[in-house]
């Protein structure tokens, strides 16, 4: 009988790239997967391990696997059923298009105006239009929005009419672009996108991408704390003098 690996995948609450597996693994319903939080997150020892510093790592025996898309195709290889790709070519080109428009166009272009004005950081934010980089980046995830506007699909599910990859990749996304950018002073643009919209409505009511949203949640709740208690500060505080201490060793 062939030996069973053992996995573990590295992940964070709040990173919309480890939610994206989270959520592929639930809809596959993967079982003997360890989902935890690194030891030394954010500090020099962190990267040692995993060079690349960012969440998710998919450790198999000891091996690793950085980067959310890497990650995913690799889960549909080894557990093909249900698959969370397409039953032909071109649908699967489509689930992979849609999946990067999210990954790449919706979440990163978010994620970096959270890093930008502090949204996730700071006591109180700065505003998009405080800064041309910011502000430019509103512009982007607006205009990537009206883009899925035209390619979402219009049954509950980014497209063929069940769960894919192209929802795993989409549900963090959204959920980010709902939360960042009225803290930063934009208003909500997806009320007034009717097929993104309505597929937001419908996919938040999917067990698997609800079970994402609450962990999701949860990292903002927890993200809140920090900043409320002032843990935030001390924690960059700590990484910065370990992170000046190891390039002084270098």
């Amino acid at each position: 009988m062939p030996q069973v690996a053992v996995m573990k995948l590295y992940s964070a609450d709040l990173s919309p790239y480890s939610a994206r597996v989270r959520m592929q693994i639930y809809a596959k319903s993967i079982a003997g997967i360890t989902v935890e939080l690194p030891e030394h997150w954010g500090m020099p020892k962190f990267r040692e391990r995993f060079p690349i510093g960012r969440v998710p790592v998919l450790e198999i025996d000891g091996d690793t696997i950085p980067e959310s898309e890497v990650i995913a195709e690799y889960l549909e290889q080894v557990y093909p059923k249900p698959s969370l790709l397409g039953t032909t070519p071109r649908e699967t080109a489509h689930i992979r298009m849609l999946a990067r428009l999210g990954d790449i166009y919706i979440t990163n272009n978010t994620f970096a105006l959270s890093r930008q004005t502090g949204a996730l950081g700071r006591r109180t934010p700065a505003a998009a239009r405080d800064d041309g980089v910011s502000a430019q980046l509103v512009v982007e995830i607006k205009r990537n929005l009206k883009a899925l506007d035209r390619l979402i699909g219009k049954d509950g599910f980014a497209c063929c009419g069940r769960i894919t990859l192209a929802d795993c990749a989409l549900v963090p996304g959204l959920f980010f672009v709902e939360y960042i950018l009225p803290v930063v002073g934009v208003g909500a643009p997806i009320p007034a996108l009717a097929n993104v919209a309505a597929y937001w409505a419908a996919i938040q009511k999917n067990e698997h991408a609800a079970k994402v949203l609450v962990e999701l949640r949860r990292g903002v709740e927890e993200r809140r704390e920090m900043i409320r208690s002032g843990e935030i500060d001390r924690f960059r505080a700590a990484s910065t003098a370990a992170w000046a201490a190891a390039d002084a060793q270098n």
